[in-house]
């Protein structure tokens, strides 16, 4: 036997019951439902609940604070629940797994399999294919029986989702979310959309115009507890070089948080979701949002309640339809749509770079200390929160990245890295898909690039900066629009005569030559600037 398994099993707790273990049900620290598959049948003389938390979760990228945090206190409120029903939970808190050895999920496991020798394992099906496939393996050289059930945490069943996607050429998700709608009976009124459409788009996604967002319901946050305290303190103690701050921590880590943190949007704030959901403002995080994705990915809060809360309140006449309808396709549509995406293309995803972008991720990245005050300001704020809504990921830091031409895998990492509601089947189809093209149009017909422009009409972000997001050359120029004139010359072979972008791609045409050749030089001059290279 290996030394440092030798070690492992030496530190390895001993079964204190005489009865054989018949299942050792092993619960991942997003798999934190209740009312979870993996408890069907439970007997609480013959199966243990097995948890861990291992510091290769927290470093395979490298973590935000308040994201492990967030894992790490959710995790130990669930295993306390448990108890209290009377199971017998075997629990690793962090210096515990790392005092035995334990580096990673697949060695703590292997100790607890030694240690309670069960007939077999059981899980609900992991939501990370990194995971899911380390763990299987392990499972596989020990010679160990494995059920693993379907997670009932979701709205589609991926079989139904594989189903759909057979044989198609194109993902949409329009046809997704309308054909899931009715078959859910979500917001549908005898066999049509309630409100006459399908889509209220057009009544959504509106600025805040030059007056501002005025003044902003507070969202409902909660003060760590003794458990999130030890948590967070165990993170500082065993991750101190991480980004991010744990200062500022009030994530929902119950369910009963979680439907708290609910009922409090859906009252306050779901009204002015819609036409706002696209807006930013400087030094305002939360704006109309609903600050539930975490506990939703967590598995705290089930999507169906979240769907029927703000149907209701449409019906109740709290929110109109537009902000509902826009609301719910979030959640039935494009959650449930990257989910199943994800497992239909996976291992593949890992891989894809349709546009062959390879430069490196700049450094402020991780610090926010850049002169550019959009970016600033949505950096600064995912390093204090380990948040930013959906439109400072994809038109702010994801268009900026894609337009500067960094390689998506490190995208990737970062997106995974930095946000507390990063779980990867839903951030890795967002980030490789959506925001940087990587898969070559699977999620998104064209890429979702825009210049400085966009960011001036959307917030205030350009209000006081150094740069003017009209210019594309000089010294004011914004390294925004300068680089999207400069993505759209490198890829107008591919885009130029795409039936849904040859329009943007046509705007080029009024730049003259000479104007193309000094943005292709300034942009040149960024990349070395940011990124240390030429690309």
């Amino acid at each position: 036997m290996l030394p440092r398994m030798q070690n492992l099993l030496a530190n390895a707790p001993e079964a204190n019951e005489s009865a054989p273990i018949r299942h050792l049900i092993v619960v991942l620290g997003d798999q934190l439902d209740p009312a979870s598959q993996a408890f069907e049948e439970f007997d609480a003389a013959r199966d243990v609940i097995w948890m861990a938390e291992v510091r290769a979760e927290s470093t395979h990228v490298w973590s935000h604070k308040a994201r492990t945090a967030l894992f790490f206190t959710a995790m130990r409120h669930f295993a306390s629940a448990q108890r209290a029903l009377g199971r017998r939970v075997d629990y690793w808190e962090l210096p515990r797994s790392m005092a035995a050895g334990f580096e990673d999920l697949v060695s703590a496991l292997t100790a607890g399999i030694h240690t309670y020798q069960p007939q077999r394992v059981v899980w609900v099906k992991p939501g990370d294919y990194r995971v899911e496939t380390e763990l299987k393996a392990a499972l596989k050289r020990l010679s160990v029986p494995l059920i693993e059930r379907a997670d009932t945490h979701f709205l589609v069943d991926l079989e139904d989702f594989f189903d759909w996607a057979k044989g198609r050429r194109e993902f949409r998700l329009e046809h997704f979310y309308r054909l899931f709608r009715k078959k859910l009976d979500v917001l549908m009124e005898a066999g049509e959309p309630v409100g006459g459409q399908w889509n209220f788009d057009a009544e959504n996604r509106k600025s805040f115009g030059r007056k501002g967002p005025g003044v902003l319901p507070t969202p409902k946050r909660f003060a760590p507890d003794e458990i999130t305290q030890a948590a967070i303190a165990d993170v500082e103690r065993y991750f101190p070089e991480h980004p991010g701050s744990t200062a500022s921590f009030a994530w929902p880590v119950t369910p009963e948080q979680a439907n708290a943190a609910l009922d409090d949007f859906i009252q306050n704030r779901l009204a002015q979701y819609g036409v706002h959901q696209d807006a930013m403002w400087s030094d305002a995080p939360w704006l109309h949002h609903a600050l539930i994705s975490s506990a939703l990915n967590l598995k705290l809060l089930h999507p169906m309640r979240v769907v029927r809360a703000a149907e209701a309140a449409f019906h109740q006449g709290l929110a109109p339809i537009a902000a509902v309808e826009g609301f719910i396709r979030q959640v039935l549509g494009w959650r449930e749509f990257v989910r199943g995406l994800y497992w239909w293309r996976m291992p593949k995803y890992l891989s894809d770079n349709a546009l062959n972008a390879t430069l490196p991720l700049p450094d402020f990245f991780w610090t926010g200390k850049t002169d550019m005050r959009c970016m600033a300001q949505v950096l600064g704020q995912t390093l204090e929160h380990g948040y930013a809504h959906h439109i400072q990921r994809l038109m702010v830091t994801g268009n900026f990245a894609l337009l500067l031409g960094v390689q998506p895998q490190q995208v990737h990492a970062w997106y995974l890295a930095v946000y507390v509601d990063a779980v990867e089947w839903v951030e890795m189809p967002n980030t490789l898909g959506m925001s940087q093209f990587a898969d070559g149009g699977v999620i998104a017909s064209k890429p979702y690039c825009a210049s400085g422009k966009y960011i001036e009409r959307m917030s205030n972000y350009c209000q006081g900066c150094r740069y003017q997001p009209e210019l594309s050359t000089g010294a004011s120029a914004c390294p925004f629009t300068t680089l999207y004139w400069d993505f759209l010359e490198r890829h107008a072979d591919r885009f130029a005569k795409h039936p849904r972008s040859a329009l943007q791609w046509r705007s080029r045409e009024r730049l003259s030559s000479e104007q193309r050749a000094a943005i292709k030089a300034q942009a040149e001059r960024l990349r070395l600037e940011f990124c240390g290279l030429k690309g």
